[in-house]
């Protein structure tokens, strides 16, 4: 990796992610699950630019920019957010663990055939040490993967807008600042996920208001955490990076969320699971390019100090 501080920033930003996921199985089940994400992204939004006004960091996008941030938030907010809360209503745990496993897969394919940036043997390594420790942990569920679904279908729609967003971030991100794109597919996404929802789940906004006082406080923590700041991270990472190399980081994702799960709802961990981690770490370290880094980084030292002793 180009930067190692951005390898360290990214496992920060998945800690976070994966505990989220808790949270957010929490949320859904105060209140409408439409509804609920739409105001989730929208507070992010105005957190974001929030935080970009005190950095002076607001500007108009240009007419080229403003189409990137359009299909940026169909694919990356509208697209994965709706086909993943639909999916998942219609296919089980591990059957959605496993499709989602396969964003880095599909991101690195993306990148090869739209940016011709085509991952290295060890990467590829990385990306199936990768996703055979996501399938450690998520084919510990009582009846495994059961027989495909359309609720399948929807996940994987899902995990591929998510992969397809990476390739347009990357792109936009070479003339506007990738954390002002933040914001901007924040509040266009939400906006549009809100009109979807006020079809999808009338009285959604009546239904928010009879929650205690704390799930206002989880849903703030949500959005500001996870949302805002996580997500800000990751496209920064994505224009530091690339997507196929930024997207490996998602497998530490379910391994995250599983800790999260035992620490919040009582979830029990298993061997399994740490068998999962333990394949999943040195996936991260290949697939993003870390490894090799460091190879060379080791190599370069090596170098010098041959000729010095010269």
């Amino acid at each position: 990796m180009k930067n190692m501080w951005t390898l360290l920033l990214m496992t920060v930003l998945m800690m976070i992610w994966g505990f989220n996921v808790p949270t957010i199985k929490i949320l859904v089940t105060e209140f409408p699950p439409i509804t609920i994400t739409a105001l989730r992204i929208l507070t992010a939004g105005v957190v974001v630019f929030i935080i970009l006004a005190f950095m002076r960091k607001v500007r108009w996008p240009t007419r080229q920019e403003g189409l990137y941030i359009l299909f940026g938030c169909m694919f990356s907010i509208v697209g994965h957010h709706y086909f993943l809360s639909n999916g998942l209503t219609e296919t089980s745990a591990a059957n959605g663990g496993l499709i989602l496993g396969t964003g880095p897969l599909l991101t690195a394919i993306l990148s090869a055939i739209v940016l011709k940036a085509m991952p290295s043997v060890i990467q590829m390594i990385g990306f199936i040490l990768g996703g055979v420790g996501v399938a450690f942990i998520v084919l510990i569920g009582n009846q495994g993967v059961s027989g495909l679904s359309l609720g399948d279908l929807y996940v994987f729609l899902s995990i591929l807008s998510q992969a397809f967003s990476f390739i347009i971030i990357s792109k936009a991100a070479k003339t506007i600042d990738s954390r002002l794109l933040t914001g901007y597919m924040l509040l266009c996404g939400g906006a549009i996920l809100f009109l979807i929802s006020l079809g999808t789940e009338p009285g959604g906004l009546t239904k928010i208001t009879d929650v205690p006082i704390y799930m206002w406080a989880i849903f703030l923590a949500s959005a500001v955490l996870a949302t805002a700041i996580g997500q800000m991270g990751y496209n920064f990472a994505i224009s530091k990076i690339g997507p196929a190399e930024a997207s490996i980081f998602l497998n530490l994702n379910t391994f995250f969320a599983l800790v999260g799960s035992a620490l919040f709802l009582n979830e029990t961990i298993t061997l399994f699971h740490l068998i999962g981690l333990v394949l999943i770490i040195p996936g991260v370290l290949f697939g993003s390019g870390a490894f090799e880094e460091m190879l060379r980084r080791r190599r370069r030292k090596a170098r010098e100090q041959s000729q010095l002793n010269l």
